[in-house]
């Protein structure tokens, strides 16, 4: 697929250089290739239930866990949901080295403070890496809003918690990874959860067929679903309840 693509660009290439097409061509391929992979994507899953990959609507790619992977700190783990990896790392401290907040809320201090990272090389990429985007701050406040519900209070665990979730490999939901990577971490440091926490990303695509409108709920979306499904949402709980 790949291979063709490149060929007619370069095909496309040399007749603009020739003069024989417009400037413009190049970026009327690009538009009209990916408006006919998404027309056919959503098609074949509106129509015969059938994803990029070959799994149905509610398959979940190949699972894979492993805890206490690196030595020296108190918990971590690694959660693999198909290409999409994630270590999380727990590390505690005492009350008193908890994150000071000087803000206008009226919360002045955290316990529990998640930081998520998604550096360049996660999607095989050599970007810069500086400081934290606001991609980065969301996807860890998303995280760490799914954990605090089921964290310990203060006077059973009189610990400051710092997690951090760092995307090894990204292909489809990061976020909901690192609350599964999260909560294998906590758990592997000790750390008394009321309940394990799990979250997934689902995805909608909803297109007219036949002259009906129909719509489609995809269970652990790809990257490419994202891009060229409709909207995804992000669902985080226990098996009694919801938390983000």
């Amino acid at each position: 697929d790949d291979e063709l693509k490149d060929a007619v660009k370069a095909e496309l290439v040399a007749a603009v250089e020739a003069g024989e097409l417009p400037e413009t061509a190049l970026g009327e391929f690009s538009a009209a290739y990916k408006s006919v992979t998404k027309k056919i994507v959503r098609g074949r899953i509106l129509t015969d239930g059938v994803r990029i990959d070959g799994r149905g609507l509610a398959d979940i790619r190949p699972l894979d866990a492993e805890v206490q992977v690196i030595p020296r700190v108190h918990g971590s783990a690694i959660f693999q949901r198909g290409e999409t990896q994630i270590l999380g790392v727990t590390t505690l401290n005492m009350l008193k080295m908890e994150q000071q907040i000087d803000s206008l809320s009226p919360t002045t201090s955290k316990r529990y403070m998640h930081h998520y990272n998604f550096p360049p090389y996660s999607t095989g990429e050599t970007g810069r890496v500086g400081s934290p985007k606001r991609r980065e701050i969301g996807h860890g406040f998303l995280a760490e809003r799914a954990l605090v519900p089921v964290l310990p209070p203060r006077e059973e665990f009189p610990y400051a918690i710092r997690q951090v979730s760092e995307a090894l490999g990204s292909n489809g939901s990061t976020s909901m990874g690192s609350v599964c990577a999260s909560t294998l971490s906590l758990l592997n440091a000790g750390v008394p959860l009321r309940a394990p926490v799990a979250g997934i990303a689902m995805g909608l695509v909803s297109d007219e067929v036949d002259g009906q409108t129909r719509y489609a709920a995809l269970t652990d979306i790809l990257g490419a679903e994202d891009a060229l499904g409709d909207m995804d949402f992000k669902v985080a709980g226990t098996s009694e309840f919801v938390t983000a």
